[in-house]
C-alpha cells in the first residue's frame, strides 16, 4: 500500500473533509515559538534530553549550534546494548550534519530482536526508528506482524500512536490494512469538549504525539517537561510542514479596526507556527454590516505588503458600526480551514452641533430666550427652573468626517449639586429626525433630587464603542427650585462596607414562680391518692399474709421499683438510647422472677385445694 494511500484514509478516518468549513481557535503565536525553543534549548544530561532538545528545534526550524559537540555527546554517551540509547543517538545524529553512529553486528541483532510481538510498542518503535536511522536493512512484513500483535495486546492511545509513527517507516509496498483499521477506533476515543477541541483523556503528550500522525492537534499550548515541549514541536511541526493539509491562521494585526485616520485592514496569514503564508491569496467574499445586514462589499482581494495582507475598507465609504466579513484563503490545495470569519470595527469622531439652552414657561406668558453654546465652551449665565418653569436642552449627533447624523448607544444628561456631590443622571433620546430633546420639570422630577434646591452643573454624557472621541461636556450651570424642599442640607453618601449594628436579641423573659401555697397544694392533690391508699389499709388492715418472701418475690419486687427509679433518672440524667439499654436488663431480670414468682403461688394455690 502507498503512503498516499495511507495519509488518505488516515485523514480520511479524522473527517477532514470538513475542515474548510472550520476555523483554528488557537495556534501558536510566535512568544509561544520562543518559549518552546527556550525550553528545548536547556543543556544537555542524557542521550533523551540531547533528542528531545536537539530534534524538538529542528522542528521549529531552529539553528542546532555546535554540530560535532553534540554527534561527540551522543558517542560519548551512547549504550550499544540498549533500544532506547540507540534510538536517542540514532535520531538525533539525523538532525545534526556529519554525524555517523558506529553499529556493530551485535548492535544490530540487538534492534532487529526487539521487533517482535513480545516487545513493548514502545520498543517495537524505537528499535524500528534506529534501524530506519542507520541505515540498516529491515524486513518491513515481519514489522507489520509484531505490530498487529502486539496491538492486540497493548490497546491504548500511545501504543496505537507509536504503531502509526513506526508504519510510517516502513516500505512503500508494506500491506497496512490491520492497522489502519485500528485508526477509526483511536479517533474514537478523542473527547469532545464544548464541540470545539479534542483531546485525549492521556494527557498532552498522548494527544500531541497523535497529532504528529494525524494532523488532528486541539488547544495544547503548556508544556511542562522536554518530553511534552518536543511533543507539541513535532505536532505543530507535522501541521504546518506536509504534502497534504496546511491549517490557515488568519489574525487581524492589532485590532480589527479601521477609521478615517487608519482606513486600512492588515491581517496577518500564518500556519500554526506563526509562519507567513506568502504564497496565498487573500479575497473578501463579502462584507455586511451587522446592524442593517447590508452587503457593501464582496470579491475584494487583499494585497501583500512586507508579509501583511492589506485592504483600504475606508474606500467604500462605510457608516460606523461592526461589519462582518467572510475570509478566503487561496493558493495552495493543501490549505484547511481557509475561510475565515471575521468582524470589523469602523470607528469615526463624534461632534456635537446646535445645543440649545432654554427656560420654558408652563403657562407660556412669558416667551422662551433659547441659548445656544458651541461644543466645548460653557455658557456665560446659568440657567433658573421652578415650579412655574422648565428647563429644556436640544442637541444634535454628527459624524466629524461625514457629516452624518449618529445616534450612540450612550447619551447622558448629569445634573450634579455643587454643594452636596448629589447627582441625577437622565437619559437623552432622539426623535425622528435624530434631533436630541430633554426638558426638566421640577414639580414631576422633584422626588429624583430629593426636593434639593440648589444650582447644578449640567453635564452631557456621549459613548459607543465606535466612537474614538467620547464627550464628557460640562454645558452650563442650572439653579433649580422646590417649592416644598423637606431634603436635609447635607446628603450624606451611602456607603456598603462599614460595619453593621449589632443586633441585640431579646429573649423571653421566665415567668415567675407561683406562690409556695399554691405549690403546697398542687404537691398535695398528687400526693393523696398514695396518702388515701395507707390509710384504708391501716383502716381495713392490708392483707400481706400471702406475701412471700422468696428470692423471686423479692427480685420481682425490687425490679419493679428499679424500673419506676429508671424512668425518674431517664427524666434527669439519661437520654433515650441509655434507659433503653439500662431497661432492657432490669426489664428482663423483672420478668423472669415475676413468671417464677406467680408459678410457685400457683402451685400453692392448687396445694390448698
Amino acid at each position: 500500500m502507498d503512503r498516499s494511500r495511507l495519509f488518505g484514509l488516515f485523514l480520511l478516518s479524522l473527517a477532514l473533509s470538513g475542515a474548510q468549513a472550520l476555523t483554528p481557535a488557537h495556534y501558536l503565536s510566535l512568544s509561544d515559538v520562543a518559549r518552546l525553543q527556550n525550553l528545548l534549548s536547556q543543556q544537555f544530561t542524557d542521550l533523551s534530553s540531547a533528542y528531545y532538545s536537539v530534534v524538538g528545534l529542528t522542528k521549529l526550524g531552529a539553528t542546532i549550534p555546535d554540530h560535532e559537540g553534540v554527534c561527540q555527546f551522543l558517542k560519548s554517551q551512547l549504550d550499544p546494548s540498549s533500544v532506547d540509547s540507540l534510538f536517542f543517538a540514532a535520531e538525533t545524529s539525523q538532525a545534526i550534519s556529519g554525524c555517523e553512529i558506529p553499529v556493530s553486528n551485535e548492535t544490530r541483532d540487538i534492534l532487529l530482536a526487539a521487533v517482535s510481538e513480545d516487545s513493548t510498542m514502545s520498543q517495537i518503535h524505537r528499535a524500528v526508528s534506529a534501524i530506519s536511522s542507520l541505515g540498516l536493512p529491515l524486513a518491513s512484513q515481519e514489522v507489520v506482524g509484531a505490530l498487529t500483535g502486539r496491538i492486540n495486546k497493548e490497546d491504548n492511545v500511545m501504543a496505537i500512536t507509536s504503531a502509526l509513527q513506526t508504519a510510517a517507516r516502513l516500505s512503500q509496498q508494506s500491506e497496512l490494512g490491520g492497522i489502519l483499521e485500528e485508526i477509526e477506533d483511536l479517533t474514537a476515543r478523542l473527547d469532545d469538549l464544548g464541540g470545539i477541541y479534542l483531546q485525549f483523556e492521556e494527557g498532552l503528550e498522548a494527544t500531541a504525539m497523535f497529532v504528529a500522525a494525524a494532523y488532528s492537534l486541539s488547544d495544547h499550548k503548556s508544556w511542562d517537561s522536554l518530553a511534552e515541549a518536543f511533543s507539541v514541536a513535532s505536532a505543530a511541526a507535522a501541521l504546518s510542514n506536509n504534502r497534504f493539509h496546511v491549517p490557515v491562521i488568519v489574525s487581524a494585526l492589532g485590532p480589527a479596526t479601521v477609521s478615517h485616520s487608519q482606513p486600512t485592514l492588515q491581517l496577518l496569514v500564518t500556519d500554526v507556527m506563526s509562519q507567513p503564508l506568502a504564497f496565498a491569496n487573500v479575497l473578501v467574499e463579502s462584507a455586511y454590516a451587522v446592524a442593517s445586514k447590508s452587503i457593501i462589499l464582496s470579491q475584494s482581494p487583499f494585497t501583500l505588503n512586507d508579509g501583511v495582507f492589506e485592504l483600504n475598507f475606508m474606500s467604500t465609504q462605510p457608516a460606523s458600526g461592526y461589519y462582518q466579513f467572510t475570509v478566503a484563503v487561496t493558493g495552495d490545495a493543501r490549505l484547511v480551514a481557509n475561510h475565515v470569519e471575521l468582524k470589523v470595527k469602523v470607528s469615526t469622531e463624534v461632534a456635537v452641533t446646535n445645543m440649545d439652552l432654554s427656560v420654558v414657561d408652563k403657562d407660556q406668558s412669558i416667551g422662551t430666550k433659547t441659548t445656544r453654546v458651541d461644543y466645548p465652551s460653557k455658557a456665560k449665565s446659568s440657567f433658573t427652573a421652578d415650579s412655574h418653569q422648565n428647563f429644556a436642552m436640544s442637541f444634535q449627533l454628527v459624524d466629524v468626517n461625514t457629516g452624518v447624523e449618529l445616534t450612540p448607544h450612550q447619551t447622558f444628561v448629569r445634573l450634579h449639586n455643587q454643594k452636596t456631590g448629589q447627582e441625577v443622571v437622565f437619559v437623552a433620546e432622539p426623535d425622528s429626525k435624530n434631533l436630541y430633546k430633554f426638558e426638566l420639570d421640577t414639580a414631576e422630577r422633584k422626588s429624583e433630587f430629593d426636593s434639593m434646591s440648589g444650582t447644578y452643573s449640567l453635564h452631557l454624557i456621549v459613548g459607543d464603542a465606535t466612537l474614538e472621541n467620547p464627550i464628557l461636556w460640562n454645558v452650563a450651570d442650572v439653579v433649580l427650585k422646590f417649592v416644598d424642599e423637606e431634603a436635609p442640607a447635607t446628603i450624606q453618601p451611602k456607603t456598603l462596607y462599614v460595619p453593621k449594628p449589632e443586633i441585640q436579641h431579646l429573649f423571653r423573659e421566665p415567668e415567675k414562680k407561683p406562690p409556695t401555697v399554691v405549690s403546697n397544694t398542687f404537691t398535695a392533690l398528687i400526693l393523696s391518692p398514695f396518702l388515701l391508699m395507707l390509710l384504708l389499709w391501716f383502716k381495713l388492715g392490708a392483707n400481706i399474709s400471702n406475701f412471700s418472701f422468696s428470692p423471686s418475690t423479692i427480685l420481682f419486687h425490687v425490679g419493679h421499683a428499679a424500673t419506676l427509679g429508671l424512668m425518674y433518672v431517664y427524666w434527669t440524667h439519661l437520654n433515650m438510647f441509655q434507659t433503653l439499654k439500662y431497661l432492657a436488663i432490669i426489664g428482663g431480670v423483672t420478668f423472669l422472677a415475676g413468671n417464677r414468682m406467680l408459678a410457685q403461688k400457683a402451685v400453692k394455690r392448687i396445694e390448698k385445694k
